[in-house]
């Protein structure tokens, strides 16, 4: 099973006290009831409320590498 080798949750933060900047962005994969993985993705400021998307994928593979893809955009823009 995909979700036994790879990562199935993320948490990122971007922090930059010169432009009062403190973020994060937060990824979850989850199983649905019909075979199928939502990749939830919630974002915003750290200590506020943050807004959330679900990506629905016919299998955990496919959320898996959706992840994986954000994981690196994201860093390449500063988060860690």
């Amino acid at each position: 099973m995909q979700l036994d080798i790879f990562p199935d949750q993320m948490v990122l933060r971007r922090k930059d006290p010169t432009q009062n900047m403190n973020r994060f962005y937060r990824m979850v994969i989850q199983r649905d009831l019909f075979g199928g993985a939502d990749l939830i993705r919630e974002w915003g400021r750290i200590g506020m409320a943050g807004r959330v998307r679900i990506d629905h994928h016919p299998d955990e593979g496919r959320a898996v590498d959706a992840l994986a893809e954000l994981m690196a955009i994201k860093r390449k823009r500063g988060y860690r």
